[in-house]
């Protein structure tokens, strides 16, 4: 008898370990099935590259190309500015209303809006830069390309944007994706700067100094011309070879990214347009997000609007401006891994308030101190810094609002597109706002098209564009941000109850096959 009970304990211990191996064998599968790959995570980044590269041409050197190059008042430049991103901002919750309610294909969601839309962002783009042999419909000209680039920008950026949630289930795998892919974008910032800037960097239709003197009127109206059909061809030219790199970035995206299937899909009704922004409307986590990060935002958009006729006309760098900008882009591509060290170890709330405040002393003292160049080179690497903590923090932190309301509301699906969406709207909103009304400005203060010296108060009004107001703005973004209520702990909380959840969904998925390959 003993020996049969020795017997039935062994068999009854056997049976209750060969579950518990199955169990952990199953964990350890899903663990991998969500792991990203190093190459899967740096093709996913490249495709956040072609955003930031016309993003930062467009940013830097529009408004001086649109005065200085097409040579257009003031006050028409200031509407373009105004409509094409306000246009932009509108477009973005219908393509996100569009993208949520597409169906999957063999390719999968998001991915055919970025493939489609692709050509003809190219092509928009390249015709923003294209100055048209006729006066009278100039301004009809950029409104209308301006506006149709910022359409099929949005057409790729916001399903890119929303893709974050379909590489991995993992939040730590997203957050690592994230991560490569501000790299990237802040990469790609430093090439769009780099492009533009040193291509057009020495045509200008400003003579020199030690040349004006001696040029008479005739001469100089000749060098002028010469020079400004040399300025066009390099504007053509940068905006061509931008447009290459737009192409092949989508390309590596494309082959070297694999959108994953959403579970539980089919099993809820998409919602509508009018629901989707109510239940966005009413998180609260992301409400006091964006509004923090529009302020915040919109003080580094205001200095990026200005910067360039900041430097060319307040601090008198004419020669050196493209290499400021191109400092400033560089010191933050290599504090990116940085940030994202800081965040994983202090929080990504601390990281928001010690990396974009960082800045500020940096902005007061730009212009308080006498124009000096090492001065300004200084600066920029400094500013550069807080430049990266901007393009990272709120991109990383997105996800983490999605997940939240995942958890709150586990029934609702397709909503990822509408979360991202809502958010570029309101910043690029503002962002238009706050750049028809800083052109607006130059225009109050006596800026003269196409001339190479400024009125003292077109000085003054570009200094207080990218010093006080964006301090202001950074400090208010700063406060609202205090009262986000996700921090680490809630964060933690939130990734178990989505991999749990996670965890059900593809067990009973899988149930039917089981009991099918058992029969």
């Amino acid at each position: 008898m003993a020996r049969g009970e020795g017997a039935e304990q062994y068999a009854a211990t056997l049976l209750s370990v060969k579950p518990l191996k199955a169990d952990i064998k199953t964990v350890k599968l899903k663990t991998q099935r969500n792991r990203l790959s190093v190459f899967s995570k740096l093709c996913y980044a490249f495709g956040g590259a072609p955003y930031q590269i016309t993003g930062t041409a467009l940013g830097f050197f529009l408004q001086i190309y649109l005065l200085d190059v097409a040579q257009l008042d003031p006050f028409y430049a200031s509407i373009i500015l105004f409509v094409g991103r306000a246009w932009d901002a509108i477009t973005d919750p219908t393509v996100g209303f569009l993208v949520s309610r597409s169906r999957s294909t063999r390719i999968g969601r998001m991915m055919p809006w970025i493939i489609f839309s692709t050509p003809f962002a190219v092509l928009t783009y390249l015709l923003i830069w294209y100055v048209p042999p006729f006066e009278e419909g100039k301004v009809i000209w950029y409104l209308v390309f301006y506006c149709l680039f910022q359409s099929m920008q949005t057409c790729f950026h916001v399903p890119y944007s929303a893709l974050t949630m379909f590489i991995s289930r993992d939040q730590k795998e997203r957050d690592s994706a994230t991560a490569y892919r501000m790299m990237v974008e802040v990469l790609g910032t430093v090439l769009g700067t780099a492009i533009q800037g040193q291509i057009i960097g020495g045509n200008s239709n400003c003579p020199t100094e030690s040349d004006a003197p001696y040029s008479t009127n005739s001469s100089s109206v000749n060098t002028t011309i010469v020079s400004l059909d040399q300025t066009k061809q390099a504007y053509l030219v940068a905006s061509g070879v931008i447009c290459i790199i737009y192409v092949l970035c989508a390309a590596i995206l494309f082959f070297g990214v694999k959108e994953q299937k959403e579970t539980g899909r089919d099993k809820s009704e998409p919602l509508t347009f009018a629901q989707g922004l109510r239940l966005v409307m009413c998180h609260g986590p992301y409400i006091k997000l964006v509004i923090g990060f529009l302020f915040t935002s919109l003080a580094f958009m205001l200095l990026e609007g200005n910067f360039a006729l900041f430097i060319t006309y307040a601090l008198g760098h004419r020669k050196d401006f493209q290499n400021i900008l191109l400092v400033i882009m560089l010191s933050g591509a290599l504090t990116i891994p940085w940030w994202q060290w800081f965040l994983t170890r202090f929080g990504k709330k601390k990281a928001a308030y010690f990396g974009i405040s960082w800045a500020v002393p940096f902005m007061i003292l730009i212009v308080s101190v006498k124009s000096n160049l090492i001065v300004s080179y200084l600066v920029s690497v400094a500013a550069g810094v807080s430049v990266a903590a901007a393009f990272l923090l709120p991109w990383s932190m997105l996800p983490d609002v999605v997940d939240d309301f995942k958890v709150q509301n586990p029934d609702i699906r397709g909503h990822e597109a509408l979360f991202y969406s809502f958010y570029v709207f309101f910043i690029k909103f503002a962002s238009g706002v706050s750049l028809g009304i800083s052109t607006l400005s130059l225009k109050f203060a006596g800026y003269v098209t196409g001339e190479c010296s400024q009125p003292e108060a077109v000085s003054m009004t570009l200094k207080v564009l990218v010093s006080p107001v964006p301090v202001v703005l950074i400090a208010v973004g700063l406060l609202i941000l205090k009262t986000y209520p996700i921090d680490e702990e809630r964060r933690q909380g939130n990734r178990k109850l989505l991999q749990a959840m996670f965890d059900s969904e593809t067990d009973s998925e899988s149930e039917p096959s089981d009991h099918g390959s058992s029969v």
